[in-house]
Parts: structure tokens; C-alpha cells; sequence
């Protein structure tokens, strides 16, 4: 089985212009600072909280961080009530920074993707609320007669009775105000489904990789650019494909680089072996990941700081717990929390692996 989907994993890597297109900032070196924030989950008053005690943004939420690479690792979608404002937030700080000569890496996690291929199973009731306009109403409506009119036709097909109150009374329990406009603007033309479609799923700094969820050693071996660029393919030009064959996906299989929780749960000492070559086939001295929620609500260094789990859990459903990595030039890794920093007490290892060829 794991040999059959390294094959279909390597195929889609190297199918015709997966590979050639490079992603712009996948592997940058020389960089003063970087801080690194986990899940958002559409806490924004949170997510604001963290990137004011990082010095990212300044009272009136301008960008303050100067020449920072400041990397969000995903999930800033569903749970909470404020996605938008996240997002928003976090596609005009794209800009400010690079301004200044930072950067801001908005990565892709699994819930991004799950929302541009229109799987809504955690966008939470309140969230629709931000997506109401004047014209709500009427898009509701007229979304209710096409999906009346499908379901009149379902039932007469299936020589079924159509209730028209009962599917009505179903209809306003399950779709909210909003909904109507919150789903367009996470499709291919959507304002946050454009921006989305475009964002990476993993970027090197200075040897460090930071991603959602984890790599295994097949994975890794496709490299940075070739991750990236099928990940958008699978998302954009073969999302038809990919709802049909999940589990063969980049995207969205249980061990593609969104998903895969091995590195955050897996025994240290047995999947030891498995991390170096992880390590050696994309070239890198550690991973920094999100997606699995901290035991403390806490940054957690696993395998000897190779590996560091940053998702400490910010939305208030998660204990609202509020940190940041910051990483500096030396290597020296602190967690940033609001009462303090908290020195990890772990250097990364020299970067002695980086590919040759990588610039700032």
C-alpha cells in the first residue's frame, strides 16, 4: 500500500509542469529573524494578541516587524467566528512587510483546503454572519428555489411525496445567511479562494521547513518546489481528481505534508530513522509544524528541537492559548508567550544540508 502511493505520489510530482514551476520564496537563506505562529482558526482578537507580543504588528495592526519572515502555518479557517478578519488581516500584512523587507509566508493547512474544495463540515454558524451584504436575503432565496427545485425532482424520479414546508423547515436549520456569499468568496474567483489557491504549502528558511502538518520520507523526497506546486495543482486545475481520489492526493491524504500528524505523535526513539531521512531528502536541519494541539498549550520541541510543535491551541475552544517561535540568525530558539520568552534551550543544528543554488 505505501509503496503504490509513493508511486502516485512521484507521478503527480513529476507530471508535466509540476515540477518547472518554481514557487517564488520556497527556499530562503540569510534571513535575520523569523517567528512563526500556529492555527488561527478564526480567532482573530488572539491572532492579533500574538503577532502585537511578536512586534509583528503595531496598535493600529500596521506592520512592525521590519526585515521578520513571519510564516503562519495554516488553518487560519473554521472553528471560530472571525476567518475573514484573519484573512483579511493577514493578506494586507503581505504587502506592508515586504514594504519593509520582511515577509509574511501564509501557508496552506488542511482546513484551507478543505474550504476551497467546498468542504464546510467546521465552518461554525456564527462565521456566516461576517459574509451577510444587503443582498443576502435574496441570494438565499434564490439558492433555496434551485435547491427546492433539484429536490422536487429528486423525489419524483425516486416516486417519493415532496413536502415542500418539511424541506423548507430543513432547509433553514441547515443554511444560514451568508452562506450563499461565504461559499463564492472561497471559490476559484472568490477574493479568499483566489488568494488561498496561490499560497504554498511549505517554505525553507535558512534550513528550517515550515509546513501544517509533517512530512514522511516519501513525501519529502519530491523536494520544496515540487510539494508546492502539485499541492496547487491538485487544489486548482485537478480539484475534480482529487475529491475522487483523496487518499492519493498531496493535498488531501492522511499522509501528505497538510495532514500528516507523525512527526507530533509518533515514538521519538522509533521514528527516529524516518526523521533523518526526512530530513536529508529535503535538505533541511528541522520542522516547524501546526495542526496537532500541544498536551500544554505550550511550544513543543520534539526529537532534540529537530522538530518543534507550534499550534498551542489560540481559539478560545482550544484554551485560548497565545505563543509564538521566534528563530534567530544564530539558530537560537525562543517561545514567546505574553508574560515572557522562554529560551527552548535547543540551538538548530548548523545548516550544513542547505541545496546549493537557494538565495534570499
Amino acid at each position: 500500500m505505501r509503496h503504490g502511493l509513493t508511486t502516485l505520489l512521484l507521478a503527480a510530482a513529476l507530471a508535466p509542469g509540476a515540477a518547472a514551476a518554481k514557487d517564488e520564496g520556497c527556499e530562503l537563506t540569510g534571513i535575520e529573524r523569523v517567528v512563526a505562529i500556529g492555527d488561527v482558526h478564526g480567532a482573530y482578537a488572539e491572532f492579533q494578541a500574538v503577532l502585537r507580543l511578536a512586534g509583528l504588528i503595531d496598535a493600529k495592526d500596521k506592520w512592525s516587524g521590519g526585515k521578520t519572515h513571519f510564516v503562519q502555518t495554516g488553518d487560519t479557517t473554521d472553528r471560530g467566528s472571525d476567518t475573514r478578519q484573519v484573512l483579511d488581516l493577514l493578506m494586507r500584512l503581505e504587502g506592508e512587510a515586504r514594504k519593509a523587507g520582511g515577509r509574511v509566508h501564509a501557508l496552506l493547512g488542511n482546513h484551507e483546503v478543505m474550504n476551497v474544495m467546498g468542504d464546510l463540515r467546521y465552518v461554525s454558524r456564527e462565521e456566516y454572519k461576517a459574509f451577510e451584504s444587503p443582498r443576502s436575503r435574496q441570494s438565499y432565496e434564490d439558492y433555496f428555489r434551485q435547491r427546492a427545485i433539484a429536490a422536487r425532482q429528486a423525489a419524483k424520479d425516486a416516486k417519493q411525496p415532496y413536502d415542500e414546508t418539511a424541506f423548507r423547515r430543513k432547509f433553514e436549520e441547515d443554511v444560514p445567511l451568508g452562506f450563499v456569499e461565504r461559499v463564492h468568496a472561497f471559490e476559484e474567483d472568490g477574493l479568499y479562494g483566489k488568494w488561498l489557491r496561490q499560497r504554498p504549502a511549505l517554505v525553507k528558511l535558512d534550513g528550517v521547513v515550515f509546513l501544517h502538518g509533517g512530512l514522511t520520507p516519501e513525501v519529502a523526497a519530491l523536494g520544496c518546489e515540487a510539494i508546492n506546486a502539485t499541492v496547487r495543482r491538485e487544489i486548482t486545475d485537478d480539484v475534480a481528481k482529487t475529491r475522487q481520489q483523496t487518499q492519493a492526493s498531496l493535498a488531501a491524504g492522511e499522509t501528505g505534508p497538510l495532514w500528516f500528524r507523525g512527526m507530533a505523535r509518533e515514538d521519538e526513539t522509533l521514528w527516529q530513522p524516518s526523521l533523518e531521512r526526512v530530513l536529508a531528502a529535503i535538505g533541511a536541519r528541522a520542522v516547524v509544524i501546526g495542526h496537532t494541539v500541544t498536551s500544554d498549550g505550550r511550544i513543543t520541541p520534539r526529537f532534540g528541537g529537530r522538530v518543534v510543535m507550534i499550534d498551542v491551541g489560540m481559539n478560545p475552544l482550544y484554551g485560548r492559548n497565545l505563543a509564538a517561535l521566534e528563530i534567530s540568525a544564530d539558530g537560537a530558539m525562543t517561545a514567546l508567550y505574553p508574560d515572557r520568552r522562554e529560551p527552548l534551550g535547543q540551538a538548530l543544528p548548523k545548516a550544513a544540508a542547505l541545496e546549493p543554488g537557494a538565495s534570499r
